[in-house]
């Protein structure tokens, strides 16, 4: 899946569209997504200037639409304005940081459905970078009407 398909169904644009292309899918299991880190991004000004390193919580956010786009792939959804819904992340446990992630790494994003039951989806998500696990953490979304 390139960046215009991603584009078409995550919500999301510059600077906070943190998925740059999908390497792999198997809808209602497993996605692997890759996010490209690059010193031109916003918040590595003040994150920090002298060792800039990705924020933890934006790696939390890559998996958490790295699942949007396994969700929709699972229903079949062709763009995000298809059925009038958004995937919204709901809830972040066993969020754990195993090392940095900086300006020319590759984070590989590896998020697995775990539960689908009525619209709420549970993933595992693995973030790694060289093969090196960089975070992990259990994510919960939710489908609700875009118009809530």
């Amino acid at each position: 899946m390139d960046i215009k398909k991603i584009m078409q169904l995550l919500p999301h644009r510059f600077p906070f569209l943190l998925v740059d292309k999908v390497v792999e899918i198997k809808p209602g299991e497993e996605i692997t997504a890759v996010k490209n880190i690059t010193i031109n991004e916003p918040f590595f000004q003040g994150h920090f200037p002298i060792k800039p390193v990705f924020p933890g919580v934006l790696i939390v956010e890559a998996l958490a639409q790295a699942a949007g786009l396994l969700a929709f792939a699972t229903q079949n959804i062709n763009s995000n304005e298809e059925n009038g819904e958004i995937f919204y992340l709901v809830g972040v446990d066993k969020a754990r940081f195993k090392r940095p992630a900086g300006p020319g790494d590759q984070l590989y994003l590896t998020v697995t459905t775990t539960v689908n039951k009525r619209g709420v989806w549970k993933f595992q998500g693995v973030a790694k970078v060289d093969g090196s696990i960089v975070a992990n953490a259990e994510l919960m979304c939710a489908v609700r009407d875009a118009d809530l």
